[in-house]
């Protein structure tokens, strides 16, 4: 396995270009199995969830190719022939049931495995199964699969328990080849969502009040391919953020959509990093020792679960202590334990870290448990006095593109070996 070394201590400065959102490409990705033809999908990145999204997909039936000098994708679904996705393919990425939604949709059949990917907590696809149900799915569990059937979905109103991403990106690519209309009341409003319902529009879907807690969709009897740009990833674009803030860097952000990041700018201004929007892009400017800060993870428009490990970093060499409280993911603590081999000063108890920052940290060999606790450890690593050793970089690899080379050319200190 890859592993990360990082010599701390270098102030960041330059520009970094921001990627397509992975959290958007993913079901994009999955919409093409929507209409039968050729679909265009730009901005999308380079990354391993990306790839096995493009596997599953060709597994499927479907011809598809990635363009990594244009960041493009294309997918040809005319000769889909399969309606399983594999345990194979789906353990490594959650993402993969999306595909359950659109493959049950038009072809009224789908076979797809209990998706696997981060240890963060249990996130049952529950409210996916019951959703399609109500949409008159004949759905079944045997050795570890969803086994769903329907002659043809019908509109139905669902009331989400709790506002879940991919529940009702899969709800509303179903629906929109359902007949008549769905009601999503408690649906999530995050950006990725918005970009979905965009796109779903473009293709001849008629979705109503995306980035809202309700969203109504008419079914049609059939969509046509996309031409679609993915957004901007605003979780790498928080992460470069962070990475500035804790090296006292001043980094310009390219291609960020600061729309999207409204909570997590305002509670990094709050420690005393200064933000300024230039022609191109936006200015992060860290500016000595940060202020201790509490943060309360939310939906989206609140501070996204995503962003707390990262910030978490932050806060373990602020002037003071700080409260972090997690609220949508019941086991993302565990980059804490990791962290306090640096010299963090954390506690964790039930869902809250009690965060007393020191002076600094030191280099120290650490591990990644999931996505987002990888990034954190690079964000904490820049600052720290000494080398450290990031092992199973793997998780970084499935979200961040190209992020060696990004901080390299803002003056990062780091190699990957081997």
């Amino acid at each position: 396995m890859d592993k990360l070394i990082i010599t701390g201590g270098v102030s960041l400065k330059g520009d970094v270009q921001i990627s397509g959102a992975k959290n958007a490409a993913l079901p994009a990705l999955a919409a093409s199995l929507l209409a039968p033809g050729k679909s265009r999908l730009r901005h999308v990145p380079d990354l391993m969830d990306i790839k096995t999204m493009g596997r599953l997909l060709e597994s499927l039936g479907a011809v598809y190719r990635y363009d990594k000098s244009l960041s493009e994708a294309e997918i040809d679904t005319s000769g889909i022939n399969n309606f399983e996705a594999a345990y194979e393919l789906v353990k490594t990425m959650r993402a993969s049931v999306m595909v359950l939604g659109p493959l049950l949709a038009r072809f009224g059949t789908a076979r797809v495995s209990l998706p696997g990917g981060c240890a963060i907590g249990a996130r049952p696809v529950n409210l996916h199964i019951s959703a399609l149900r109500k949409m008159g799915a004949e759905i079944a569990l045997e050795d570890g699969y969803i086994i769903a059937k329907a002659e043809r979905l019908r509109g139905a109103s669902i009331y989400f328990d709790m506002a879940t991403v991919t529940g009702t990106e899969n709800l509303m690519m179903a629906a929109s080849l359902a007949k008549g209309t769905t009601v999503m009341e408690n649906a999530a409003r995050e950006p990725e969502v918005v970009d979905l319902a965009d796109m779903l529009t473009s293709m001849g879907a008629k979705v109503y009040g995306a980035g809202e807690g309700t969203i109504e969709i008419e079914g049609v009897d059939e969509l046509k391919p996309f031409d679609h740009r993915v957004i901007p990833d605003r979780i790498e674009a928080g992460t470069f953020m962070a990475a500035a803030a804790i090296t006292g860097g001043d980094i310009v952000l390219r291609g960020c959509e600061t729309g999207h990041l409204e909570a997590v700018i305002t509670k990094i201004k709050e420690i005393g990093v200064s933000f300024e929007k230039l022609p191109q892009g936006l200015r992060v400017k860290g500016s000595g020792r940060p202020v201790a800060e509490d943060v309360r993870t939310l939906p989206y428009p609140g501070f996204p679960t995503d962003m707390q490990a990262q910030f978490m970093a932050l806060m373990s060499v602020a002037d003071g202590t700080s409260i972090i409280t997690e609220t949508i993911f019941e086991n993302r603590f565990m980059h804490a334990a990791e962290l306090r081999r640096m010299g963090a000063d954390i506690s964790v108890q039930s869902g809250s870290a009690t965060v007393k920052g020191v002076a600094g940290l030191k280099g120290a060999d650490v591990m990644a448990t999931d996505l987002r606790a990888s990034a954190s450890l690079v964000v904490a690593a820049l600052a720290a006095e000494g080398q450290t050793t990031i092992h199973r970089l793997y998780h970084l690899d499935r979200g961040y593109e190209a992020m060696e080379e990004k901080l390299k050319g803002v003056g990062a200190l780091l190699e990957r070996v081997k």
